[in-house]
């Protein structure tokens, strides 16, 4: 048991290394100029799309999950975070064109620079794992289908948070976050 933690470890902490600092910087700064935020995925990319959505919402951003009933209308000015493996998801494809028509900003999070989804958005944030289609191009994996993906995007996208909160008085951003944190539990 300890080799495989040990492997999936050292797997995650080479696709981490691996992804582009630019990448994530303008990431955070689309966070950041965003009138509101949307964040779609499906399957577990989805998942981690709602663990993103809940880290933003806890650092007092304007964000939504794609999908829930709660859900307004996406327009201009508004940021449209999509994850994707494959880059090739047809409901991701849907949701993004609908966004870009509305004149939302579009961002995916995937594996795949040159997919259909990604040639149509406005920012791209690669996350270099294997995904459940094991292309030539990704690396190889112990794990499952796309659990290599999943795992690293959510550790790149905490990352991206923590830096675009860092402020110069840590303490206030923490008691800030545990306030919005859930109290009904």
């Amino acid at each position: 048991m300890k080799h495989i933690i040990q492997t999936v470890s050292e797997e995650i902490s080479t696709i981490l290394s691996h992804v582009k600092e630019e990448e994530a910087i303008q990431l955070s700064n689309q966070l950041r100029e965003a009138k509101r935020i949307f964040v779609y995925g499906e399957g577990r990319s989805g998942l981690m799309g709602k663990a993103f959505a809940m880290r933003l919402m806890h650092g007092g951003f304007p964000v939504f999950v794609v999908g829930e009933t709660i859900t307004p209308s996406i327009e201009s000015g508004d940021l449209l975070v999509a994850i994707s493996g494959s880059g090739s998801t047809g409901g991701i494809l849907q949701y993004a064109s609908k966004a870009k028509e509305l004149g939302a900003t579009v961002f995916l999070v995937t594996t795949n620079r040159d997919s259909k989804i990604a040639r149509m958005c406005d920012g791209l944030l690669v996350i270099p794992a294997a995904t459940k289609y094991r292309r030539e191009n990704e690396p190889s994996t112990i794990q499952p289908l796309g659990n290599q993906f999943d795992q690293s995007v959510h550790l790149v996208l905490d990352a991206i948070i923590i830096a675009t909160l860092q402020t110069d008085n840590q303490d206030v951003t923490y008691e800030e976050m545990t306030k919005r944190h859930t109290n009904l539990e």
